[in-house]
């Protein structure tokens, strides 16, 4: 059984396929040929140099004997027939959207994987993300050209915001008359919606074109995979702030560090930088509410955390307490390029608030300092574990647009990589499960309250 929107399928096992688009689903009678890797010395160690058509990924792990019929993906990775001869593959690759560590290890590992896996030698970076299809330079790339980009921050191809205002039949045409049969997108949300766009046209024009996406997000907020490239390093970038808060706190009495990560409204950065620092006392994000004055109020635990250690490190997600801001001071009808709204700097309006209660109505002086590194996380290159997963990230997109698959986004699940539909990695935004036991360890770690009432809990997830 077949659902032709999404490409649904039921497998004889009782699991339900989530499959990706071929190219042989709307285009009849396509060549295929032998995948070069079976002649590869690389993989001449290998047993099994192709993964089987039928392997698939279970979406989760842990299922109740009542769960419905469990969700696989298509297991990524070299198939034995490929629908592209190397000779004839002109790929590109363009990056779009916000920076994140580890954009550069994916290209250098796209560019290398179709040199040295496949014999591809036709390359091309565009050049100013989505846009530089039709109003931007383009460079060629090679091994030697990316050979040690993976040392710097950022992306060489450079990037743009506002992906959504682009003319899709533009860059279909850019692509079509350039003879681009492979896309390499690299990008977060927005991104990946532009790309299923393009994808949708190239399809209506039966175009021999693949189109894989690389999801990218340092907020960690692309639902379905595991983890997305970059948000370890942003992890380890951010306890550089931490423990600079941390000293300047216990450096005076009564002192108070407070760090503003990123992760617009999905707190991951801020509970995982919290849990390996150990040094934070509270930790606030936005799928956790909490409010300010009162019994079991914030300052109430600021005071109190005070009294006991004579200082404290406060940790919270840019994304944070937007609901007690007063509408004056929030920028509620402004919109970023992207199209996200602009978010009020929480972290300098709580600074204040924490300085106005305890200074002035407290009649108590403290010292606060404030630290926001924000574009200092998402700048710098990536760290040992993000380049493996950018490479393995990089390689399986490559062995998917060479065996014919395409209109799919790679990534982990269940530490597996797999193909997976650009539909479902747009619907929705992951966030942390409050509810969830791993939200319970960080609130054990720091000992600080929930600040929220079990009555108030709306979600009805549970923790794994």
């Amino acid at each position: 059984m077949s659902n032709s929107e999404h490409n649904i399928i039921t497998g004889h096992a009782g699991y339900v396929l989530e499959d990706v688009p071929h190219l042989s689903d709307y285009i009849p009678h396509l060549t295929t040929y032998p995948n070069p890797l079976q002649d590869n010395p690389s993989y001449s160690v290998v047993k099994e140099h192709s993964v089987d058509v039928d392997d698939t990924i279970a979406q989760k792990v842990v299922v109740h004997k009542n769960s419905p019929r469990e969700t696989h993906f298509r297991r990524a990775g070299p198939r034995q027939k490929v629908y592209f001869e190397s000779e004839d593959v002109y790929a590109c690759i363009v990056t779009c959207g916000g920076l994140c560590p580890g954009v550069n290890t994916v290209i250098r590992e796209i560019v290398c994987g179709l040199y040295h896996m496949y014999g591809v030698h036709k390359v091309l970076g565009i050049e100013g993300g989505y846009r530089g299809f039709y109003s931007c330079n383009t460079i060629p790339l090679t091994p030697k050209v990316v050979n040690d980009i993976h040392k710097r921050g950022g992306t060489i191809l450079g990037t743009s915001q506002g992906e959504g205002g682009n003319d899709t039949l533009k860059i279909v045409d850019s692509i079509q008359d350039r003879g681009i049969n492979q896309v390499y997108i690299l990008g977060g949300d927005g991104t990946q919606r532009g790309a299923s766009v393009i994808f949708e046209e190239i399809r209506r024009r039966g175009l021999k074109v693949s189109v894989v996406g690389i999801p990218e997000s340092v907020d960690n907020d692309i639902p379905v995979i595991d983890k997305s490239f970059g948000f370890d390093t942003a992890v380890e970038e951010a306890q550089r702030a931490i423990n600079a808060a941390h000293v300047e706190a216990e450096s005076t009495e009564n002192g108070i560090g407070v760090v503003k990560l990123m992760g617009r409204h999905s707190g991951f950065i801020s509970m995982y930088a919290t849990l390996a620092s150990r040094d934070v006392d509270c930790c606030l994000i936005p799928e956790s509410p909490f409010y300010l004055e009162g019994p079991g109020g914030l300052f109430e635990f600021i005071r109190k955390r005070l009294a006991e250690n004579g200082h404290m490190v406060i940790v919270i997600s840019e994304g944070a307490g937007h609901e007690l801001i007063s509408e004056s001071l929030s920028a509620t009808n402004k919109q970023e390029a992207s199209g996200n709204k602009l978010l009020q700097d929480v972290g300098l309006w709580l600074s204040q608030k924490i300085k106005d209660h305890f200074t002035k109505s407290q009649k108590m002086d403290i010292t606060l300092k404030y630290i926001d590194p924000t574009y200092m996380i998402r700048a710098v290159p990536s760290i040992a574990s993000d380049n493996v997963h950018c490479t393995l990230l990089a390689q399986s997109a490559v062995h998917g647009a060479m065996a014919g698959y395409t209109g799919f986004a790679v990534g982990t699940v269940n530490g597996k990589h797999a193909y997976i539909p650009f539909y479902r990695i747009n619907e929705i935004e992951k966030k942390v499960v409050i509810t969830d036991r791993m939200w319970a360890r960080l609130l054990s770690s720091t000992n600080q309250p929930s600040f929220l009432n079990p009555k108030d809990i709306t979600t009805h997830q549970t923790g794994n």
